[in-house]
């Protein structure tokens, strides 16, 4: 089995010592994605609809730099700054898993980085 890191320059880029992803034989597994525009590595404005569409943007960009999409998710973990928030991150997730969604955790955390108020990784399988 080999060890393959993936990395994209259409995801932002790592902010600390870690991998965009690495693929273990056929799981891939995706580190947590911020809503971080690729383009300017700044946070997205425009509330927590607006930055759970750019993190699911950026985990699709991982993806496909590994060849797959979304339908390939198996497992997600959401961490969310307000649990409140809950409602609209679901509305948003639906729409990029609208059948079989993966297998999910929500948590609620006291801080992410950037102050940002979503981050999502998620587990793969490769064909």
């Amino acid at each position: 089995m080999d060890r393959q890191i993936v990395s994209t320059p259409a995801a932002p880029a790592a902010i600390g010592p870690y991998s965009q992803a690495i693929c273990w034989d056929h799981l891939v597994f995706l580190s947590g994605q911020i809503p971080l525009d690729p383009a300017t590595g700044q946070v997205v404005g425009g509330g927590i609809e607006a930055q759970t569409r750019r993190v699911l943007e950026n985990l699709k960009a991982v993806l496909a730099a590994a060849e797959l999409d979304l339908g390939a998710v198996v497992r997600t973990t959401l961490f969310l700054a307000d649990l409140e928030d809950f409602a609209i991150v679901n509305q948003v997730y639906a729409e990029y898993f609208p059948v079989n969604p993966p297998a999910r955790s929500t948590v609620q955390v006291a801080r992410l980085p950037r102050d940002v108020r979503i981050e999502i990784d998620a587990i793969a399988v490769r064909p």
